[in-house]
């Protein structure tokens, strides 16, 4: 799959290469690909274990004999049994957080990044087929091309490249499905399509007939997918620090965009509940990552400093105390992986751990001097604490080497059981156990503070007992998210050849194309054109030769002399009716079944956390405040005959005096996101 997908145009043909777009790339059998082949493995056996248990379940309530009901209860234990057996591999895979990092990360603790959702394959050949015969009265045959790059693009998308480029696959997709749903899937009937995604941390699957299921496992795909960037960012350097920072932002802005927009949800791990508790967490790492970034160079040994890097460190502990928080409160803690909110508790304990740490070196290592700007340090010692210890101040603490001593080994010993409840707490998680960079920057940190606490340890120390107090967390960063850039990557609507969307949607029903024979009466035709892309015909004239041969007022042309001319402008079609002879000229022609909905624009609004509401909006169909539908005699814009009942023109063909330039394609296509292109169900 690392082959060029190239977009066809109107007639089918490949376009230039400069408006190509990849399609991802197969993963190579590297660790992170394994991990996913085995996710994939487990989630089709907890599909079966969980079709056996309600099967057995079934059973169970439909029978009274008492030997057959022993035996399906013991089939029942086996079956869920063997399901915990399933969940915990399947939690064993969301931990393994060491393949994800950078080769050379072995001074940073492992970030948490997502897993892929996992989904099963899905045919758009023969339902879209028959959609296109039944609606569009064209042979869905002929769109063979556009089918196969659709499902080679889908198929990509199950393994898209840990980059940019896996990236922009996935937007492309995500684009071509709002196209797909305003083509495809009207809201009055079931395509028959079912889209079956797997749960990212219980492996249970869900399907639905809704293409909103297929939309909003495409972003959080997304949103995992910069996670994984993220965690594999070189966290030893600036730039790999600040690579990581923007993609955990960006992360947690597709997953905030999801929570708004898709409200319903069958799947748990797109829940409002679970993605709140993911945000949290993808925060938290981001600014997890800009503490690094502050201390990568080394902290300077000087009393501000080390009183900034102490408070930088307390936020941090503050954020990652929030998130576990937030995992322990149901129904998250019983579906989110229990290492998740042990590694998230570690976190907090061991950057509380280098907050006390810096507060200790700040205060056994320095001594207030003349040289030394009293009124800085005081001030900033001072808002070290909420309450400093009964009986001292922040200018007695400076200046009294005794106080400082003591209140420094206070928080040296606070620190190390920080360090020793870390520890413990990965002790008691066997997968968390078996992270060996984990173990290793705990244990090195453990020392740090033993060793410095060693310095000053006598063995009166017991005579001079303090209590630590709390170190206010402050910070000059803040954590926030970063939109999704949903409209970055430009592509071509797959299916464009049936039409413009704001005309040819699976909102709007069309009978099939007509053929007439255009004629000459008294040199007239007997209606006048308007619009562009396609083109309307209006005021006809009910005695004309057009009327008799079955125009109707508000038809659209669709092809003039078997030429299509759906995406057209209005001189383009012109110059296709100009010069008809006796023989006349063939036109196709079709018209909108419904005028009544026809006449209305479904205007989607949303508010988040409500329920998508819709309004109706008439169309201004007054001819005098549209400038396209005004009458040649008022503005010579496009092709005019007059009517037969009218007073006969000197010259039968008005030419337009100033024509304007055929519109830009892009103009044409309408965005995904746009209420006019998009009728979108929430769940």
């Amino acid at each position: 799959m690392t082959d060029t997908l190239h977009p066809r145009n109107l007639k089918g043909n490949l376009l230039p290469d400069q408006s190509y777009f990849r399609k991802g790339k197969a993963i190579a059998q590297t660790g992170r690909s394994k991990l996913q082949n085995q996710r994939a493995g487990l989630n089709n056996q907890i599909l079966k274990a969980m079709r056996m248990r309600a099967g057995a379940e079934n059973l169970l309530r439909a029978t009274n004999n008492s030997k057959v009901r022993e035996q399906v209860l013991l089939e029942l234990s086996y079956v869920n049994a063997d399901l915990q057996v399933l969940k915990e591999e399947l939690e064993r895979l969301n931990i393994s957080v060491e393949v994800y990092q950078h080769t050379e990360q072995t001074a940073s603790i492992p970030l948490i990044p997502l897993g892929l959702k996992e989904t099963k394959d899905v045919d758009f050949t023969t339902a879209f087929k028959d959609f296109i015969l039944e609606h569009y009265s064209e042979d869905g045959a002929d769109y063979e091309n556009e089918l196969a790059d659709l499902m080679d693009l889908r198929q990509a998308c199950r393994t898209p490249s840990r980059d940019e480029a896996g990236i922009e696959m996935l937007l492309s997709y995500f684009q071509q499905l709002g196209f797909l749903e305003n083509r495809f899937f009207p809201s009055s009937r079931n395509m028959g399509i079912l889209f079956t995604w797997y749960d990212s941390f219980t492996g249970v699957p869900v399907s639905q007939p809704n293409i909103s299921l297929e939309k909003a496992s495409i972003l959080f795909n997304m949103a995992a997918l910069y996670t994984q960037i993220g965690t594999r960012s070189n966290r030893q350097t600036k730039t790999g620090l600040e690579e990581a920072v923007a993609m955990f932002q960006k992360a947690a802005g597709v997953l905030s965009y999801l929570k708004e927009t898709f409200t319903h949800t069958p799947s748990y791990d797109m829940s409002p509940a679970m993605l709140g508790c993911l945000i949290k967490m993808l925060l938290a790492e981001a600014h997890e990552c800009y503490f690094e970034k502050l201390i990568l160079a080394g902290v300077q040994n000087e009393v501000c400093t080390l009183i900034k890097m102490a408070q930088e460190a307390a936020k941090v502990s503050e954020i990652y105390l929030q998130v576990f928080n937030a995992m322990n409160q149901a129904p998250i803690k019983e579906n989110i992986p229990y290492s998740w909110t042990v590694m998230v508790q570690i976190k907090s304990e061991h950057y509380k751990a280098l907050a006390h740490y810096f507060a200790a070196i700040t205060l056994t290592d320095h001594q207030l001097t003349p040289r030394n700007d009293e009124d800085k340090q005081e001030k900033a010692l001072s808002q070290l604490y909420d309450h400093i210890p009964e009986g001292m101040t922040a200018m007695n603490i400076l200046k009294d080497k005794q106080q400082r001593t003591l209140l420094g080994k206070a928080h040296l010993s606070k620190a190390i059981l920080c360090h020793e409840e870390a520890l413990r707490l990965s002790n008691l998680c066997s997968k968390l156990k078996q992270i060996n960079i984990l173990q290793d920057i705990l244990s090195a940190f453990h020392k740090r503070a033993l060793l410095k606490d060693s310095i000053y340890k006598k063995e009166d120390d017991f005579l001079g007992i303090l209590v630590t107090p709390d170190i206010v967390s402050k910070t000059e960063y803040k954590a926030e998210i970063i939109p999704p850039p949903l409209s970055r990557v430009k592509v071509i609507d797959f299916f464009q050849r049936l039409g413009p969307l704001s005309v040819f949607s699976a909102k709007q029903r069309w009978t099939a194309p007509r053929k007439v024979l255009l004629t000459l009466e008294d040199g007239e035709l007997g209606f006048i054109l308007k619009g562009d892309c396609p083109v309307q015909i209006t005021a006809l004239d009910p005695l004309c030769p057009a009327a008799r041969e079955g125009v109707k007022e508000g038809d659209y042309i669709v092809s003039v002399e078997d030429k299509d001319c759906k995406w057209c402008s209005i001189n383009e079609v012109m110059h296709m009716l100009n010069g008809i002879n006796d023989q006349g000229k063939e036109i196709k022609v079709i018209s909108i079944q419904d005028q009544t909905s026809s006449l209305h624009n479904k205007s989607a609004t949303y508010s988040a956390g409500m329920q998508k509401t819709y309004s109706l909006v008439c169309l201004n169909m007054d001819d005098d405040k549209n400038p396209k539908t005004q009458k040649a005699t008022k503005k010579l814009s496009f092709l005019s005959w007059g009517f037969r009942n009218h007073q006969k023109a000197a010259s039968t063909l008005c030419l337009p005096s100033a024509t304007t330039g055929k519109p830009e394609s892009s103009k044409l296509f309408f965005s995904p996101y746009d209420s006019r292109a998009c009728d979108s169900a929430m769940y």
